[in-house]
């Protein structure tokens, strides 16, 4: 995850804590469009835990 948030501060200009909150949006987003049984899938994709959902870093 840590290579997704350099890359959105090197290419978008993003601090680190917008880069993080960019991330954490768009994990809500597609989250939202999916049922409940795929969106442990994102979650794992994005390297976190079910249970981890405020902190996407892990």
């Amino acid at each position: 995850m840590q290579d997704l948030i350099e890359q959105l501060k090197e290419k978008a200009g993003l601090s680190e804590e917008q880069a993080v909150k960019a991330i954490e949006t768009i994990k809500e987003f597609i989250t939202s469009k999916l049922p409940p049984m795929m969106q442990g899938m994102v979650d794992n994709f994005m390297g976190t835990q079910a249970e981890d959902k405020d902190d996407i870093l892990g």
